[in-house]
């Protein structure tokens, strides 16, 4: 079961959020501020999620994204903003949040990022994938082909790594969109095609062992033949 931290100074929000993220199967605790939310991190088991307010007393939400991303690479943070303010989602996206949430929010879109803050850590925690001869190894990102590195862009990276790490699995395009660009990708499905093609061209199926294959009304999966 997943962990959540929700940190926020309003405690209606905390236990709403509490409530929605327990109906949903998740494990949750609170912190009233950032500087108790550190203490509760660094002296027990680490959550894999923070929902963190942006106006807070004390350590409000952009010190304590600093400093959690400072010291935990492998927690996802998504932080909550009034409506309205571009600068803060600006600041708060140089500091290492990986998504937003613009107060007033629906308990559904809260639980939909949650969910997909967490899918995108859940592959990212396994550092490398091998399909026959060739690895993909997201602490250096790079492709390795028979002792031979392939740097590639990093877009190109987190979507040859996603779907590789399952090798048969058929993505939707707005998964994939989802997972790599984020929810709030203001591009079109082209993009994701344009980079699907150029990875095609990288890595033809008769030389890599592999091929990309479009599932017509769907999406995309890998298919390995080594």
């Amino acid at each position: 079961m997943s962990r959540i931290m929700i940190v926020d100074d309003d405690a209606n929000i905390r236990e709403l959020v509490r409530t929605l993220l327990h109906n949903n199967g998740f494990e949750a605790e609170e912190a009233h501020d950032g500087e108790e939310a550190l203490r509760r991190i660094s002296g027990e088991k680490t959550p894999d999620l923070v929902i963190i307010d942006v106006m807070m007393p004390n350590m409000d939400g952009f010190e304590l994204c600093d400093r959690l991303r400072r010291s935990y690479e492998n927690i996802a943070i998504l932080m909550l903003t009034a409506k309205g303010e571009l600068g803060n989602k600006v600041k708060g996206f140089g500091l290492g949040a990986d998504d937003y949430l613009t107060k007033p929010f629906e308990g559904d879109e809260l639980i939909l990022r949650a969910r997909a803050l967490l899918r995108r850590y859940k592959v990212e925690a396994s550092q490398a994938v091998q399909i026959g001869e060739v690895v993909i190894d997201r602490n250096s990102y790079c492709v390795t082909f028979k002792g031979s590195r392939e740097d590639i862009p990093m877009k190109e990276f987190e979507l040859l790594f996603k779907l590789a790490s399952f090798p048969g699995r058929t993505f939707s395009r707005n998964r994939l969109i989802e997972d790599i660009w984020g929810l709030d990708f203001e591009g079109n499905e082209r993009t994701l095609d344009v980079h699907i093609g150029r990875l095609r061209e990288r890595f033809p199926a008769e030389r890599y062992g592999f091929k990309i294959t479009t599932i017509r009304g769907l999406g995309y999966r890998l298919e390995a033949y080594l």
